[in-house]
């Protein structure tokens, strides 16, 4: 995000509904909200829009893990380590508690931790359904948090209006750059189970943003980092890892696995990310299905370039990828090591390379005299049918669409289109991104083929 922005961290112990209430504050579903305790691990920021008296502000937000959570895999102290980065770094906090179960002595904890701080801090009784709970507020005084508790439903959306008020009023003076700088492109990093996307992150980020671990299934929210490089701002979506949907322990990863796919799809270039000392396995093979009947612009990852067995060559190593992901054959390789950095700022100026590329708009002459030419060399067969191709134009952008005006779309079959994408792959712009047909007739059928 960027520093003109305020930011605002979400504190409290597990389960007393910090992800509910960062996800309407964001009016999104970013973080994942389940009644396991220590769902949430890494520090989830997003940009939320607080409307006071005054009018609306932007605001940098994070949500946390919960203080004292006791991690099954004991990544406990990493999740503490990114909740003092929150508090370190915010203007303002939000203190979540429970009213349901009433003041506990690990409120009384967390209390203690952040009146030292000596920043402000919001007291926020969540789970106030009903009246019964609204006498239950007033025992949270105790506390010792200066100011009036806030009565809220994060899950109904009550009391909200009152607690942004409270959060406009307690913010520091709006700087004069305060909306948020528009990101020049998303990229988001799939892969499976430790393939080293959260490492890469970081390096990019050049920060720790992304809890890293041996541990499989560390990261579980898709995480948009927003980084900054060359004076230009961008999104890193870092995702869970995927695996088979028959081996998913609990609600948790199933949210993971549907956030992984929702990213690919919301990203301009995903980047697929695998271990380049194990095989490929089915869960790459998957991504990168869903990455081509998507259209989305790919970039192939071999992460941990640096320790390959000896005698592995690069050339050896994308005749392996064109082997096993055929697909995807247009899409260039990468070859990096995320946690030594070799080739890790190269692998995102490719990247911006190709996002470009995919924006590429082909003017509608040069590509019809492309088009005559290629079907000079080769017409459309049709069993002895006359297949006429009257012109073409470009629909679309990113990922580049065309549309073929043809007196019979139903003779227009995939080995034809194959070999028009073959023609246009001529042109150095979509050499290595995807192409979509769109093929139209002269009574409106219309016979979509996705390449």
């Amino acid at each position: 995000m960027s520093r003109s922005l305020a930011r605002v961290a979400i504190v409290g112990r597990p389960n007393v509904g910090k992800s509910t209430l960062f996800n309407r504050l964001t009016g999104s579903r970013i973080a994942i909200v389940e009644p396991t305790p220590g769902t949430t691990r890494d520090r989830v920021s997003a940009s939320a829009r607080i409307s006071g008296e005054l009018g609306d502000r932007m605001v940098e937000l994070s949500d946390t893990g919960g203080v004292g959570v006791v991690d099954r895999d004991d990544l406990g102290p990493l999740v503490e380590r990114e909740i003092q980065r929150a508090l370190v770094r915010c203007d303002v906090i939000l203190f979540v508690v429970d009213a349901r179960a009433g003041v506990v002595p690990g409120d009384a904890a967390i209390a203690q931790r952040l009146r030292e701080l000596g920043k402000p801090v919001v007291l926020v009784c969540n789970k106030v359904e009903g009246e019964r709970f609204t006498w239950e507020v007033d025992a949270f005084r105790e506390l010792g948090i200066p100011g009036e508790p806030f009565a809220i439903s994060a899950q109904n959306g009550e009391g909200l209006g009152e607690l942004m008020e409270e959060l406009w009023r307690v913010l520091p003076p709006p700087a004069a750059d305060e909306e948020p700088p528009r990101p020049a492109f998303k990229l988001a990093i799939v892969g499976r189970r430790n393939a080293g996307k959260s490492t890469l992150v970081n390096a990019l980020a050049r920060e720790e943003r992304a809890i890293v671990s041996a541990v499989p299934g560390t990261t579980r929210d898709a995480l948009d980092v927003q980084v900054e490089i060359e004076g230009e701002q961008f999104t890193l979506i870092d995702t869970a890892g995927v695996r088979k949907p028959t081996r998913h322990e609990d609600a948790i990863e199933f949210f993971s696995y549907a956030r992984s796919f929702r990213a690919m799809r919301r990203a301009d270039v995903v980047l697929l990310l695998f271990d380049a000392t194990q095989p490929l396995s089915a869960v790459e093979k998957k991504l990168a299905r869903y990455i081509k009947d998507h259209y989305r612009v790919v970039l192939l990852g071999a992460n941990k370039w640096d320790i390959v067995r000896a005698g592995l060559e690069p050339e050896d190593y994308q005749k392996y990828l064109l082997q096993e992901l055929t697909g995807l054959s247009f899409a260039p390789v990468a070859f990096l090591s995320a946690k030594s950095g070799f080739n890790v700022r190269e692998t995102f100026a490719l990247a911006r390379e190709l996002h470009e590329n995919a924006q590429v708009r082909i003017p509608t002459g040069e590509l019809n005299r492309m088009l005559e030419k290629a079907v000079e060399s080769r017409s459309p067969s049709a069993k002895g049918q006359r297949v006429k191709i009257h012109y073409a134009t470009q629909a679309e952008s990113s990922p580049p669409t065309f549309v073929l005006f043809v007196n019979d779309p139903q003779w227009i079959g995939k080995d034809y289109l194959r070999y028009l994408e073959n023609r246009l792959r001529e042109i150095d712009a979509l050499a290595e991104v995807p192409i979509r047909f769109v093929v139209r007739g002269k009574k409106k059928e219309t016979v979509e083929e996705n390449r």
